[in-house]
């Protein structure tokens, strides 16, 4: 069975070469040819000695996922489909802007979570993504959308905000992102990559101290009463533990606050006096807010708040000095936008929190 080299991180491929007892600066030059140039191929590593890459045709590969479907939006984003085997499918999505280009990847196939509002949740819950599976979007990504006339990669920006919740996958997740912010691999500031969490408590200290890349956390309610309904995974990590653990992710965070996103529920979370409760409840974490419109899916009952009652919402959190930005919808007419991820889940227990190791 052939090794597929995509799964691992430096140290990794590293010990793997060390087992064939080849030396270090050889998983070096083939991270560099793998993520730098993007080659698949052990014949095109031409600094490679011709036993070695004989040796690796014969013990070794670099897969990344098919990609099944690939679709494009009017404003230019760009969802695949990529198969994640026995049925299953995840979806990635690129979103280009004028100073930089971002590619939102998954790390599960579904989600455990279950939040009320999230189409991804609705799926149920498979499986972890291997590391190849993770950073095999980055690695697809690029070599589609090919490099730019100064002979960079377009994409700029990684946030792992796509299906699954990167927390509840952790070691397949770091070892990702240490290829992201590897100079022999994609080489990519922590300051942009960004892992978003719904709030997995001791997955938030862990990544603290193993690979502290910039935090958005998940929000989405006030107090635990409404949160506890929208998402359950705060009945086991409730706001008080939430904050506590972005204070201390915060003292080696590549940046100065926490992103906290919030999806915006037409009567149920969007009032006045929310907006008082959100300020009060984030008085002691420095934050930036941003502010999401809900995108409908099909078997909701929630719908997306007016545009008043967002701006309303919006000035509470800017007069208390809270940066607040409301995002733009990219990508809804191919159901590429947030919430909308939902690819294809063969499995549909809708595993619970409970039931996986954090």
């Amino acid at each position: 069975m052939t090794e597929n080299l995509l799964n691992f991180d430096a140290d990794q491929l590293t010990a793997w070469f060390a087992g064939q007892g080849e030396k270090p600066f050889r998983a070096r030059q083939v991270l560099r040819w793998m993520h730098k140039a993007g080659e698949a191929e052990f014949d095109a590593m031409s600094d490679l000695a011709a036993s070695l890459r004989g040796k690796l045709k014969q013990q070794a590969c670099v897969r990344a996922p098919k990609v099944m479907r690939e679709e494009l939006s009017e404003d230019g984003t760009r969802k695949w489909l990529l198969d994640a085997g026995m049925g299953n499918a995840v979806e990635a999505v690129f979103i280009p802007e004028e100073t930089r280009g971002t590619l939102c990847v998954s790390t599960q196939a579904g989600c455990a979570l279950d939040c009320a509002f999230c189409s991804t949740g609705k799926q149920g819950f498979n499986r972890n993504l291997s590391v190849a599976e993770i950073i095999g979007q980055l690695w697809w990504a690029n070599r589609e959308l090919g490099k730019n006339a100064e002979g960079n990669w377009p994409i700029s920006n990684v946030v792992l905000m796509g299906m699954g919740e990167p927390l509840l996958n952790f070691d397949n997740t770091v070892s990702a992102l240490h290829l992201m912010l590897d100079d022999n691999a994609y080489g990519l500031s922590r300051r942009r990559v960004t892992v978003s969490t719904c709030g997995i408590v001791p997955a938030m200290d862990r990544l603290r101290e193993e690979c502290p890349v910039a935090l958005a956390v998940s929000l989405h309610a006030p107090n635990d009463a409404l949160r506890n309904v929208l998402m359950p995974v705060n009945r086991k990590y409730p706001l008080r533990e939430l904050m506590a653990a972005c204070r201390r992710y915060l003292e080696k965070a590549p940046r100065d606050f926490i992103t906290f996103e919030y999806v915006m529920l037409e009567g149920v979370n969007d009032s006045v006096q929310q907006a008082r409760e959100l300020v009060s409840l984030v008085r002691e974490v420095p934050c930036k807010f941003n502010l999401i419109p809900f995108n409908p899916f099909p078997q909701t009952h929630y719908r997306r708040s007016g545009a008043d009652a967002v701006r309303r919402f919006c000035d509470v959190l800017m007069h208390a000095d809270i940066v607040t930005t409301t995002r733009r919808t990219r990508g809804g007419d191919i159901a590429a936008a947030c919430g909308q991820l939902a690819g294809q889940v063969q499995d549909k227990t809708k595993r619970t929190l409970m039931e996986v190791r954090t």
